[in-house]
């Protein structure tokens, strides 16, 4: 593991959580949209992340995950994509609305206002805390220098 991983590492987490917020973002902006391109209305979207695996140290740790005394190391997170949440759209008694369909329904995106801001926290703080862990890096390597010059 080199010197900057760390930092390699958490700003992957920072990149992953950011698009998370923006697609919370989307979400919230679209909670009452009716009308898509594809027809219907908005469906919520998610992003999905992966580990990635970095390098592969001998003995690291104690239980091992690869051949005998290889364990792969942690190499930050990526998104593998986004995708729409399945579940159905919400049904809305409002005959007077220009989308309702025969019985007065209009179907609303699936999106819940509140898991959404439960979402955004979660992002938030997931962000702030690659943020840190960034920070302890660069600390660490200063300390570093600081030693290299006595």
């Amino acid at each position: 593991m080199g010197i900057f991983s760390t930092m390699a590492i958490s700003a992957s987490g920072m990149t992953a959580e950011r698009l998370r917020m923006d697609v919370i973002s989307n979400n919230i902006a679209n909670a009452n949209s009716t009308r898509t391109p594809k027809g219907g209305p908005y469906r919520r979207q998610q992003v999905l992340f992966s580990a990635v695996l970095g390098d592969t140290v001998k003995g690291y740790m104690a239980k091992s995950d690869g051949p005998a005394g290889h364990n792969p190391i942690g190499g930050g997170v990526r998104v593998v994509g986004i995708v729409e949440d399945p579940s159905p759209p919400r049904l809305v008694y409002d005959p007077d609305h220009p989308d309702a369909d025969q019985n007065g329904y209009v179907h609303m995106p699936n999106v819940n206002i509140l898991a959404e801001m439960v979402d955004m926290l979660s992002a938030t703080r997931a962000y702030e805390a690659n943020v840190t862990a960034l920070s302890a890096g660069k600390a660490m390597i200063a300390k570093a220098l600081e030693i290299g010059r006595v």
